[in-house]
């Protein structure tokens, strides 16, 4: 690790430091919506945050609707849709 590294290091911690808040786990939480809105190096943060054991939350699947409104049986993805992680959690200490 370089100086280089270490400069860039410190500046991705002080960024997700000030878009963190606190997370129920004990550890704290950051939105991916307020990491592209700061701008920088979207794919040094998450690698950041990966090399900090950061972690995606997990989420809820959403119960299948149906009605009127609802997806049509039998398309094909309709159910299987991969989605983006709205928000990391890093471990309890990490942006101390």
């Amino acid at each position: 690790m370089n100086a280089d590294d270490t400069v860039g290091d410190a500046e991705i911690q002080a960024l997700v430091k000030r878009l963190a808040r606190p997370h129920s786990s004990g550890g704290d939480v950051v939105e991916r919506a307020a990491l592209l809105a700061a701008g920088g190096d979207f794919p040094a943060v998450m690698a950041w945050i990966g090399d900090h054991a950061g972690v995606a939350e997990t989420m809820a699947a959403e119960p299948p609707r149906r009605g009127l409104h609802g997806p049509l049986v039998g398309l094909s993805g309709a159910t299987s849709e991969q989605r983006i992680p709205l928000r990391f959690v890093l471990p309890a200490g990490t942006l101390t």
